[in-house]
C-alpha cells in the first residue's frame, strides 16, 4: 500500500475514495473499505483512504477527553491489512480546519486526488464549521460530474458500530464487546520497566511490567491476555492493570505474567492483546491469599485458552 503524507497531487485518474478518522479501524470501517474496493475495481481505478492527524477534535478543542484507539502506526498497517491501494494521512492543524467545504471538494478531493467515486458514511461532515454534509456532497456531485455513495451504519448486536462504542466498552472493561467490534483483540504496545520485584520474589509469579504507549488502557482489573514478544512469538498470560492495593500503592501499573516464559524483557517492547477480563481488582487480607487467588486466576485462563479462537493484530 502507498502512504501519502500531506495533500499533493496524486498520479492516478480514477480514485475512489473514503474519508474518515477511521479510529480503531474497527469492524464497520472494513465494511466500508470493502465497498470503496469493490467500486474501485469497478471502474478500474484505486481505492483511497483518507484519515487525519492528529483527530480533528484534538485540534479544536484542546480539552476534550478523548483517548484514541490505535496509534497512527497500527492505523495505518490496519488500513494496509483491509487491502487498500492508498492511504492518504492529512496533517490536522486550525488552517486546514478554515477550508470552506466546497473547496475541501473541488480543490482537494478533485483537483489534487482526482475522485471519481467519494464513498462517505452516514453521518460525514467536513469543512469548515462542519458545514459540508452527505446533501452538499451530493450537490456537488452533480456540479463536478463525480459519484457519491452514501453508507448505513454497520450494525453488531444492535448496536452502531463506531469507534466510541469501542471506546466505552474498553474503559467499561468490557473486553468481549470490544473485540467482537474489532474483530480483533484489543492491544496495547509498551516497554517493559524495572518494577517492585514483588511478583517474584514474593508472589512466585514474576510479571513484566509495562509503560503502554496506546491512549485507551481497559478497565482496571485481572485480564487474559496473549503477549507477542516480536513477530510469530506469542505466549499465553494473565495481566494485572490497577494500583496494588494489598501492598499500599496509589500508582497505576501495567503488570503481565507470562505463562513459561522466563527471560528477562527488562528493556524490550511487548505487545500484549486483551481476551477477557476475570475479576476486579481487590485488596487481599495477605500476600498469601493474592498468591493463591493469582494460582486460581492463570487455571481459569488456561480453561479460556483452550476454547479461545480470537484474532490477534500480530504486525509488531
Amino acid at each position: 500500500m502507498q502512504v501519502i503524507r500531506g495533500v499533493k497531487k496524486i498520479e492516478h485518474d480514477n480514485t475512489v475514495i473514503t474519508i474518515g478518522n477511521f479510529d480503531g479501524v474497527h469492524l464497520g470501517h472494513q465494511k466500508l473499505f470493502d465497498f470503496v474496493k469493490r467500486k474501485a475495481k469497478q471502474i478500474n481505478g484505486k481505492s483511497i483512504v483518507i484519515t487525519f492527524n492528529p483527530h480533528p477534535i484534538k485540534v479544536l478543542f484542546k480539552d476534550h477527553p478523548l483517548k484514541l484507539i490505535t496509534t497512527l502506526e497500527d492505523k495505518i498497517k490496519l488500513i494496509e491489512k483491509c487491502g487498500i491501494d492508498i492511504t492518504i494521512c492529512i496533517p490536522f492543524t486550525l488552517e486546514f480546519a478554515q477550508i470552506e467545504a466546497e473547496d475541501f471538494v473541488s480543490k482537494i478531493l478533485l483537483d489534487k486526488f482526482n475522485a471519481k467515486w467519494i464513498i462517505v458514511g452516514y453521518d460525514y461532515r467536513f469543512g469548515k464549521n462542519r458545514r459540508g454534509d452527505r446533501e452538499m456532497l451530493k450537490k456537488l456531485a452533480d456540479v463536478y460530474g463525480f459519484k457519491v455513495t452514501v453508507v448505513r451504519a454497520y450494525k453488531k448486536r444492535g448496536k452502531i458500530l463506531s469507534s466510541t462504542a469501542v471506546r466505552n466498552a474498553l474503559m467499561e472493561g468490557n473486553i468481549k464487546e470490544a473485540n467482537l467490534f474489532l474483530g480483533r483483540a484489543y492491544h496495547i504496545d509498551g516497554e517493559v520497566i524495572k518494577g517492585a520485584g514483588r511478583g517474584s520474589s514474593i508472589l512466585g509469579y514474576p510479571t513484566a511490567n509495562i509503560l503502554p504507549k496506546q491512549e485507551i488502557i481497559p478497565k482496571e482489573g485481572v485480564y487474559v491476555v496473549k503477549v507477542t514478544i516480536k513477530e510469530g512469538l506469542t505466549f499465553k498470560g494473565v495481566a494485572n492493570i490497577g494500583r496494588n492495593p494489598t501492598f499500599g500503592n496509589t500508582n497505576l501499573s501495567y503488570e503481565v505474567h507470562i505463562l513459561n516464559f522466563k527471560e528477562d524483557l527488562l528493556g524490550k517492547i511487548i505487545r500484549v492483546h486483551f481476551i477477557e477480563r476475570l475479576r476486579d481488582e481487590k485488596k487481599f487480607t495477605s500476600s498469601e491469599e493474592l498468591k493463591n487467588t493469582i494460582a486460581q486466576d492463570i487455571e481459569f485462563a488456561r480453561k479460556i485458552f483452550r476454547k479461545d479462537k480470537t484474532k490477534l493484530f500480530l504486525d509488531f
